[in-house]
């Protein structure tokens, strides 16, 4: 125990509630986040023009999550997982399709919805660290050189999800005012 905080290992993630995977990844309670504020954070056009860029492919990668990549997605589900590897793809692909449809339509939300997409990039990298050690081929990636490049863009996703939903301007300024 650290910090008043326990060490959580990748197997013990299936049985926390959200709000311990929220504090663990953002540093935050959910009684901490200031939800009016949230729907007051006002973007511009390109952050817009992105967040619905980032929808939709997050609603493509839904659709190949139960189609013609679902093989590829169950090649990254790490052997740890103790769940069924189809059911963890099948799932994984609701879950990106709600988030895809709330990044688009959900605009009064987009903050929170920004910080939901973010946490999904950080809980599913586990998946893209498996795929390296594992030297799993899966999406073109055939390569450890290929397959270590793809670790570096998870980060830029979580950027992209969180800079083009405001999230950033709102983590900064939430204590202002």
């Amino acid at each position: 125990m650290a910090n008043g905080r326990q060490n959580i290992y990748p197997n013990q993630i299936v049985t926390m509630d959200i709000s311990e995977l929220f504090y663990m990844t953002w540093n935050v309670t959910l009684d901490q986040l200031n939800l009016k504020k949230m729907k007051d954070i006002q973007t511009n056009m390109v952050q817009d023009i992105l967040r619905v860029i980032l929808g939709a492919c997050m609603v493509y990668a839904s659709i190949a999550h139960f189609t013609f990549r679902r093989t590829d997605f169950q090649a990254q589900v790490p052997e740890w997982l103790p769940m069924n590897k189809d059911f963890v793809v099948i799932a994984s692909g609701v879950i990106e399709l709600m988030l895809g449809l709330a990044m688009i339509f959900l605009v009064g939300q987009k903050v929170f919805v920004g910080i939901a997409l973010a946490t999904f990039f950080v809980l599913i990298f586990p998946g893209n660290i498996a795929q390296y050690v594992n030297h799993t081929n899966a999406f073109g990636l055939n390569t450890d050189k290929a397959r270590l490049i793809r670790l570096f863009f998870q980060p830029v996703l979580v950027a992209w999800a969180l800079w083009s939903t405001g999230v950033l301007t709102y983590l900064f300024t939430r204590n202002v005012g």
